[in-house]
């Protein structure tokens, strides 16, 4: 193979930040004055008070939104009309991780947004503090621990492990090896009747032009391990259903990779005669959210069958195609279910001929923002528009048969805003003991890694790199 034809990272990867994270093992100079490196610009990010440790933040800057469990201090903030998320670590670490989120982003991979790298933090008595990262909180999304604090459906711990699964899959295919796979760094979006998972936390990540196998089954691994041991967590604070076997769930997440991987990776043998197994593929892998680029197209030695193998690109088709058609960006599943309902729209107005763009405009106007627009106020920071039309429209087929005739979709709207929509709102009191649960797992990182910085071989909940 020539120089030139080697596999190189992506460019878009390459240049995705300024930030250089220095080695972890060289003592560099701590700034002395505050630094923040920021990837947007908010102006409202210089009046927060770096000068205090961030658990002592005062209350009226703060969002009341469910953590996850974490080793470090978190807190979300209000930053002018936006929401961040700020997490209280090393520098070294901080500007690390905010490097591969910026690169994961420009990969256009499903992670929270990085906003800044903040360090030089001192009191007023010139004692220094930790670097704080900065992400974007993502909106409608909810930690593992808050999903299973609410009436949810028997099934939602298989279908987290299918989101993680999709995840995995969608990061490796990147080339990001993980290193600490969890729930709990994790956030979920509610996608039609299933989720979708974002990588949160990326300290012990890191990106390679190409995984290697072990690197791919070790993460693969300590994904189980570590999945039974938070389900077990939950089945003993009853926050499980009884019935969930926490190993078969985790022996599903293996399952669900393997088979998601194989669906994107592996080469197929066709006869001449079979080329139309070609475009049967291709519509699986559509089937499944990824968009194909290319096929690499190849004779087999015997030169009787055609090696094809697609280069897939990324997941999001029916999403990218929703937005196309009607400017909504909604997570996969649901893009599915708008332009079913899209469909059914077109047909039941005998449009069939028409331009789908000039349909789709319609259908805006006279069947979804009508819909969304009744979300009470009060709901409108706990469901996503996408997700609350999805869930009406499954309230109205369920009405309809329990009626035997078809309900209208205001009165649809109606009954499911008083039967339905209450499941979703966490009271203050939940959200405070799932804090409380979240903080009980900060450590002190000073008193447990010293003045070298966060070193995972030293941390006992951290998975070793792999190189």
């Amino acid at each position: 193979m020539e120089i030139n034809e080697l596999p190189q990272m992506d460019p878009r990867a390459l240049q995705a930040t300024s930030v250089q994270a220095t080695d972890e093992d060289a003592h560099t100079v701590e700034p002395q004055a505050l630094r923040i490196t920021a990837a947007s610009s908010n102006p409202k990010m210089f009046t927060l008070p770096w000068h205090k440790p961030l658990a002592t933040w005062p209350e009226d800057l703060l969002a009341n939104l469910p953590r996850g469990i974490s080793r470090h201090v978190v807190r979300f903030v209000h930053v002018g009309d936006e929401v961040y998320a700020m997490k209280e670590i090393t520098r070294q670490v901080a500007e690390r991780e905010y490097e591969l989120l910026r690169r994961l982003q420009k990969l256009e991979l499903p992670t929270v947004k990085p906003i800044a790298v903040v360090t030089g933090r001192h009191t007023r008595d010139g004692e220094p503090l930790e670097a704080i990262l900065v992400t974007k909180h993502l909106k409608f999304s909810l930690p593992y621990r808050a999903l299973f604090a609410r009436n949810l459906r028997p099934d939602t711990a298989e279908r987290l492990i299918d989101a993680l699964a999709v995840l995995m899959v969608r990061l490796h295919l990147a080339g990001f090896y993980w290193g600490d796979v969890s729930l709990s760094n994790v956030l979920f979006l509610r996608d039609a009747d299933a989720f979708s998972a974002f990588l949160v936390d990326a300290e012990t990540g890191d990106l390679h032009i190409s995984l290697t196998e072990g690197q791919r089954e070790y993460d693969i691994d300590l994904a189980r391990t570590n999945i039974i041991g938070e389900l077990m967590d939950l089945a003993s604070g009853r926050l499980l259903p009884s019935d969930v076997d926490e190993i078969e769930v985790g022996n599903r997440l293996v399952d669900r990779y393997h088979s998601l991987w194989s669906a994107l990776t592996d080469t197929d043998k066709f006869g001449p005669d079979e080329m139309w197994k070609i475009e049967k593929r291709v519509n699986k892998l559509n089937e499944l959210g990824f968009d194909v680029d290319e096929l690499e197209m190849k004779t087999a030695e015997d030169g009787k069958r055609v090696l094809v193998r697609p280069r897939v690109v990324d997941a999001g088709y029916a999403s990218r195609k929703l937005l196309r058609l009607t400017g909504l960006d909604v997570q996969e599943n649901q893009a599915r279910r708008l332009l079913n309902d899209l469909d059914a729209y077109r047909a039941s107005t005998w449009r069939e001929g028409e331009e789908l763009e000039i349909v789709a405009t319609d259908w805006m106007r006279e069947v979804y923002e009508p819909t969304v627009r009744m979300i009470p106020r009060e709901y409108r920071s706990q469901i996503e528009p996408a997700q609350f039309f999805h869930e009406v429209l499954d309230h109205r087929w369920f009405l309809a048969e329990k009626a035997g005739h078809d309900v209208p979709m205001g009165e649809a709207v109606e009954s499911y805003i008083q039967n339905v929509l209450p499941n979703y709102k966490l009271d203050d009191k939940a959200v405070n003991e799932l804090n409380a649960e979240a903080d009980s797992g900060v450590v002190d990182d000073d008193s447990m890694y010293g003045d070298g910085g966060y070193n995972p071989d030293d941390d006992p909940d951290a998975a070793v790199w792999s190189h």
